[in-house]
């Protein structure tokens, strides 16, 4: 399996031979580097940690630091399973080039979604609201009865307002459409989770 870590910078449009527009976003690729390998023997399961980004030393708990002393400052550690290592296999300190993935690869594109804030049922579970018509009263976009029939307690699971955003999405059966190694940026179909600068996890099971 391959991987890498990136950020979103925004989302464009390529033009394919035939004259196709498609949506892509674009993806700032920095060093990735691997911080740990875990194998069975020692840790249970085998597993690649590796670090990306940066951020100042005075906001890194000790714990980390020493985790990660004398490769970097990380702004974020984050595993994944091995299924295949590279020639040599993985070693601390290894760097994850962003040739890793080319044109055409498929890939899965996992981050943390836009925070929308506290939301009505209308948005957040798509819900019609009440009639628009004579003799409603500010009933457009109120869930209505919530607890009839079962003596009205709530019932379990009940569908209501509340906070919206912020889960980790992951989106499947993208394509890498073009690989930037001058800019370090990467090119991929379709929209992918998060605002500009939300770190995403690309992984390709190639």
């Amino acid at each position: 399996m391959k991987f890498l870590l990136a950020k979103k910078n925004s989302m464009t449009q390529v033009y394919t031979d035939d004259g196709r527009a498609i949506p892509a976003t674009l993806l700032d690729v920095g060093d990735v580097i691997v911080t740990q390998v875990k194998s069975k023997e020692k840790d249970g399961y085998e597993a690649v940690q590796v670090g990306f980004g940066s951020k100042k030393e005075k906001n890194i708990s000790k714990s980390i630091k020493g985790h990660t002393k004398g490769l970097g400052n990380f702004a974020a550690l984050r595993e994944f399973p091995i299924s295949g290592a590279p020639e040599g296999g993985w070693k601390v300190g290894d760097k994850i080039e962003i040739g890793t993935f080319a044109p055409g690869d498929a890939v899965e594109v996992s981050g943390v979604s836009k925070g929308k804030g506290f939301q009505s049922v209308i948005k957040l579970h798509n819900f019609k609201g009440g009639p628009r018509s004579h003799g409603q009263k500010h009933s457009e976009r109120e869930p209505g009865s919530i607890g009839g029939g079962l003596r009205n307690k709530v019932p379990k699971g009940m569908r209501m307002a509340g906070r919206m955003g912020g889960d980790k999405i992951t989106v499947k059966n993208l394509e890498i459409v073009q690989v930037i190694p001058d800019a370090n940026q990467i090119l991929v179909s379709g929209a992918v989770p998060g605002r500009r600068g939300t770190m995403l996890e690309l992984r390709s099971k190639n």
